[in-house]
C-alpha cells in the first residue's frame, strides 16, 4: 500500500510514519508534505492508495486542496480538534483520528479502508468536504495566552483591536490600548482567527473593523487607515488587497 502524509508538525509526521510501518510492513510512505501548496502540486502529478491529511497546515486548511485539484484517493484525516467535531465527522465514510494518534484507532482506520475501498474507488465526496469546512469555520481561536511580568494571563480575541509585527515579534493590541507579545507569527494568527472579524491589510497589520477610525484614499490606488489605538500614520492597505478589503467592509 502506497500512502502520502500531509502533516506540518515534523514529530507528528515521524510518529505516524513509524506507526504505519509497525502495523503493516508493506505500507510505503511515498512522501511527507507540510502545506496546501505542496499537497496540490503532488496530487496533480502523483498517485497513492491512501492519503493522511492533517486538517490545519502551515498555509491553510487541507480542505482547500479539494478546491484546486480533483482527489479520487481515500483519505484519513488527522486533527487536534475536540472530540465533538471528531464524532460529527465520523458520521461520514472517511475516518478522522484525534492527535496524538492512538495505535489501535489507526489500525481500525486501516482495516476500515481495506474493507471498504477497492482499487476503483469513487471520487472523494465533495458534499462531505463542504460540511467539514462549514464545521471547521466555527472553530476559531477564542483567546491568546500572554505573559505580564511573572504572571500568565489570557486575552480574548474579541478584545483585540489588531495584531501587528515589529522587530521580529508579533503583538496583540487591545481595544483599551494595551499591547502584548504573543508566541505566534502574524501568518499563524491570520489562520487562527475569524476572517469575518479581522482582515490582513498588509504584511504588518491584521486589523478588526472596530479599530478603524477613518479610511482615506491614498496614492497608487491604495488606502490609508487611521486606527483608534495607534499613532502610526503609515497603516496602508496594500494595493492588491484593496478590493478584498472593500468587500470585507461591505459584508
Amino acid at each position: 500500500m502506497k500512502v502520502l502524509i500531509l502533516e506540518d508538525e515534523n514529530m507528528a509526521a515521524k510518529r505516524l510514519t513509524g506507526l504505519l510501518q509497525k502495523l503493516d510492513a508493506e505500507i510505503e510512505v511515498l512522501d511527507v508534505l507540510d502545506s496546501v501548496k505542496t499537497g496540490v502540486k503532488w496530487l496533480a502529478e502523483n498517485k497513492a492508495d491512501l492519503l493522511f491529511f492533517d486538517i490545519q497546515l502551515a498555509d491553510g486548511l487541507s480542505f482547500e486542496i479539494f478546491e484546486q485539484v480533483e482527489v479520487k484517493t481515500p483519505i484519513i484525516f488527522t486533527t487536534a480538534f475536540d472530540e465533538y467535531a471528531i464524532k460529527a465527522f465520523k458520521l461520514n465514510s472517511v475516518d478522522y483520528l484525534l492527535k496524538p494518534i492512538d495505535p489501535s484507532e489507526l489500525e481500525n482506520a486501516l482495516n476500515k479502508f481495506k474493507a471498504q475501498h477497492k482499487e476503483n474507488s469513487p471520487a472523494f465526496n465533495m458534499a462531505m468536504i463542504e460540511q467539514a469546512m462549514n464545521m471547521m469555520a466555527k472553530k476559531y481561536k477564542e483567546r491568546f495566552v500572554v505573559k505580564i511580568g511573572e504572571h500568565i494571563h489570557t486575552i480574548k480575541v474579541e478584545d483585540a483591536a489588531y495584531f501587528f509585527s515589529q522587530d521580529k515579534a508579533t503583538f496583540l493590541q487591545t481595544k483599551d490600548k494595551n499591547r502584548f507579545i504573543i508566541d505566534y507569527t502574524l501568518e499563524q494568527v491570520e489562520q487562527l482567527i475569524d476572517p469575518n472579524r479581522f482582515f490582513r491589510i498588509n504584511r504588518k497589520y491584521l486589523i478588526s473593523l472596530d479599530a478603524v477610525k477613518d479610511i482615506v484614499t491614498y496614492s497608487n490606488s491604495r488606502l490609508r487607515l487611521v486606527l483608534h489605538q495607534t499613532d502610526d500614520m503609515d497603516v496602508i492597505v496594500s494595493r492588491e488587497k484593496v478590493q478584498d478589503f472593500k468587500k470585507w467592509l461591505d459584508q
